[in-house]
């Protein structure tokens, strides 16, 4: 219990500081569509999105589409290139919002490929990152579903003379739930975020010991108005660079993403962190690595808030990171061996450059991660 004492959210901010959305954006986002990738071998991609829990929607020699099994457009889009990631794209709630944007932007609405259908507007966020706007994409028919398993609460028996059997199987992906990035311009990229496709936030946290700085991590939903988003559609961390952190996929219970992961352990992947629970956005996760180095996480369970809940605050600490679970890995958190040469030249560069990234945020970062 000690590990957690104050980690949990206070809801509402301190005066001044940030309300954790615009009073007047430019669109409101419905939902994220997909993200894109770059990778070299789209047979070694393939291979471990299938185990992982991924449909194919559709193969080329020189791109891959993937998808879960809800209705929709594909969930990842990966081109055949260096490994790296290219961008995200969301879904506009109308499709007028695609001339607003374009106006603000002095952009121009473009058709997408036939192989999505479509439109989008292209922008760029403050910290460089490659964002689309869709609207009208062809609609995927949903695939036969993975089913939730009956449980027993309790004195509540819903199951009676029916043995529980979770097959060890592949997780089926429902539909991308999230993505998570670092910005070294956390400031001017939350701002952008909220004021241009409308979304809002969640959580706040920040650094221990250094609140009256302003946050330094923020879980940012959908604004639907009264119909409940994802607690985190985009979740944005301040850091030394801006660079993707990981992804998270839906799938349907606990039970699909346990048995899921013994599936993903014995084709000898690398599990990052878990089996845990989440404090904020309360998702049971199961991180893994793929082959080209990006962390990927099946979820299930996790907070809905419609427009009415304001942002919580609470500091950013390791052992905050989850309320049951394994403690969080040097993986996970980039301190692991493997890690350290990249992470440090990360930080060199980053207190060098011009961005909210400074040595007492560096000091608060190795302290939360340290805590």
């Amino acid at each position: 219990m000690a590990a957690h004492t104050d980690l949990h959210s206070a809801q509402g901010p301190r005066p001044g500081e940030h309300l954790g959305r615009s009073t007047n954006p430019m669109i409101k986002v419905a939902d994220v569509a997909w993200l894109e990738f770059a990778k070299p071998d789209l047979a070694r991609a393939e291979a471990f999105a299938h185990a992982f829990g991924f449909a194919t929607a559709l193969r080329t020699d020189t791109e891959l589409q993937l998808r879960g099994t809800d209705p929709g457009a594909p969930c990842v889009i990966i081109r055949r290139g260096g490994t790296r990631f290219t961008g995200m794209a969301f879904t506009a709630a109308e499709d007028a919002d695609l001339l607003r944007l374009a106006d603000a932007a002095g952009s121009r609405v473009r058709p997408l490929p036939e192989s999505i259908g479509g439109s989008a507007v292209d922008l760029v966020d403050p910290g460089g990152l490659p964002v689309r706007v869709v609207s009208g994409t062809h609609p995927l028919a949903p695939l036969p579903a993975q089913l939730p398993h009956v449980l027993n609460f309790g004195h509540d028996i819903d199951r009676a003379n029916a043995r529980q059997r979770p097959p060890r199987v592949p997780a089926s992906v429902q539909r991308l739930g999230h993505v998570v990035l670092q910005s070294a311009h956390y400031g001017a990229a939350l701002d952008w975020y909220l004021d241009t496709l409308g979304m809002i936030v969640s959580d706040f946290q920040f650094f221990p010991g250094q609140r009256d700085r302003g946050p330094t991590m923020s879980f940012i939903r959908c604004d639907r108005a009264a119909t409940p988003s994802d607690h985190h559609t985009l979740a944005m961390a301040l850091g030394p660079v801006n660079r993707y952190v990981h992804s998270a996929y839906q799938v349907c219970d606990l039970d699909a993403l346990a048995a899921g992961g013994e599936y993903l352990k014995g084709r000898g992947y690398q599990r990052s962190w878990g089996i845990g629970r989440h404090i904020q956005g309360s998702q049971i996760f199961d991180y893994w690595r793929d082959p080209d180095g990006f962390l990927v996480e099946h979820f299930t369970d996790g907070d809905m808030f419609d427009n009415t809940v304001e942002p919580g605050w609470a500091p950013f600490t390791a052992s905050g990171l989850a309320q049951w679970g394994p403690p969080a890995t040097g993986d996970f958190l980039g301190t692991s061996p493997r890690h350290l040469r990249a992470e440090a030249m990360a930080l060199m560069n980053g207190l060098r450059g011009d961005n909210d990234f400074d040595l007492r945020r560096l000091v608060g970062l190795v302290k939360a991660a340290r805590s």
